[in-house]
């Protein structure tokens, strides 16, 4: 962006920026609403704007201040929309945070290019490049979804456990594959495991056999997959199962849902993966409540709603709705010491919040913020059975 425009795009923030009495404050919900990941993206925009209407009608927010939820496409792939997205938020809407964005590519354009000229706070629930660890934030940016390095970690372990000593390995070409493939192979390697070919692929190709060809010459126990479930993942997939290259697949976050299920249908059963969860009482209690709520509790959807929690429990504690304000304020809420928060209990953890109590927020997802801002990460390894996505273990 240039300077002339962050320069416009600051100024005309100033006009719109925390209310003086949060009357009625907008959160951004910045998700992926088309791409390659547009089937996931319904339930985590309902898990964010579920904890948003559980504050206003528990009318403790901020002195009975109310939350409206403002949805924006960051589309996933493309920087440029997700940056347009952000601005439109911040600058139309007066958000002074955002959940989101929701792919790793998306979030850091956003951030840098929109989030960070204005101040604004953004914490993503999904975005799980490596590289966000280490990016020039200002404070401003947080994750509840961890690291792919330690989902590097984490498969390498499930391919060991297993005696699988080799395998062929595709990425979706942008900043979360990459990152993702990278932390695989280093994790696997380490371990002794061999990666026969380690080869991007792009989304959005109507025939990928040529890819697969690559990757089936090179041989491997069986196909990991690190890309998308709506685009070149899939495809990736049913063209290896079309030519027999590979029948089965390993599955790291971005292919686990199900509509993958759906559309590859029963060869798919016996490829097993990996997604952030845990079974602790507030993944249970967010299930619950989501189901109440009319929607399916999906992936990443526990993440959404913390993230949403995180930032509205930040405004309570500051007392302002000001991001300089109230930024700091995130770290501790999320971890100990404090009385514990769970999914359904934000009046509560509101209330504490405004006489100056202390809240250890596990939400959803199990909450603990390590190093700088993100989920220190729980993870559900899962298989696909009988059609069904079945939980093996959490790890």
């Amino acid at each position: 962006m240039k300077k002339s425009l962050v320069a416009a795009v600051s100024a005309a923030a100033l006009l719109v920026a925390a209310p003086a009495l949060a009357e009625d404050v907008k959160i951004g919900v910045l998700l992926g609403f088309t791409g390659p990941l547009e089937s996931l993206s319904p339930a985590m925009a309902s898990g964010a704007e579920m904890a948003m209407k559980e504050a206003t009608d528990s009318g403790q927010f901020m002195d009975g201040g109310t939350v409206t939820p403002v949805r924006a496409d960051s589309t996933c792939i493309d920087a440029g929309a997700a940056t347009a997205a952000a601005e439109r938020l911040i600058t139309s809407d007066g958000v002074p945070a955002m959940v989101g964005a929701m792919c790793s590519g998306a979030t850091t354009a956003a951030l840098q290019n929109a989030a960070l000229p204005n101040g604004t706070v953004m914490i993503s629930p999904s975005a799980t490049s490596p590289a966000l660890s280490t990016i020039d934030d200002n404070g401003q940016f947080f994750r509840t979804a961890p690291s792919d390095a330690r989902q590097g970690e984490i498969i390498a372990d499930m391919l060991t456990e297993r005696g699988i000593k080799d395998v062929a390995l595709t990425y979706t070409n942008n900043d979360y594959g990459k990152g993702l493939a990278d932390a695989i192979a280093s994790s696997f390697e380490k371990a002794g495991g061999t990666i026969t070919i380690n080869a991007a692929h792009e989304d959005g190709k109507g025939d990928y056999s040529a890819e697969v060809a690559a990757l089936a010459s090179a041989g491997g126990e069986l196909l990991v997959v690190a890309g998308y479930l709506d685009q070149g993942g899939k495809g990736i997939i049913q063209a290896s199962l079309d030519s027999g290259a590979f029948d089965t697949f390993l599955l790291p976050d971005g292919m686990v849902g199900e509509a993958l299920v759906e559309a590859i249908g029963d060869p798919l059963n016996g490829s097993f993966g990996v997604l952030p969860g845990s079974d602790s009482d507030g993944s249970a209690k967010f299930a619950e409540l989501a189901k109440a709520a009319g929607f399916e509790p999906g992936v990443y959807a526990p993440e959404a709603y913390d993230g949403a929690a995180l930032i509205m429990l930040a405004m309570q504690a500051a007392g302002s709705t000001d991001p300089a304000e109230f930024k700091g304020k995130i770290m501790d809420l999320a971890n100990a010491p404090g009385e514990q928060i769970l999914p359904g209990e934000l009046g509560k953890a509101l209330e504490i919040v405004k006489n100056g109590g202390d809240i250890d927020y596990v939400g959803g997802s199990a909450v603990e913020l390590i190093g700088p801002g993100e989920s220190a990460g729980n993870f559900r390894e899962i298989e696909i059975k009988d059609g069904k996505i079945e939980t093996l273990k959490y790890r």
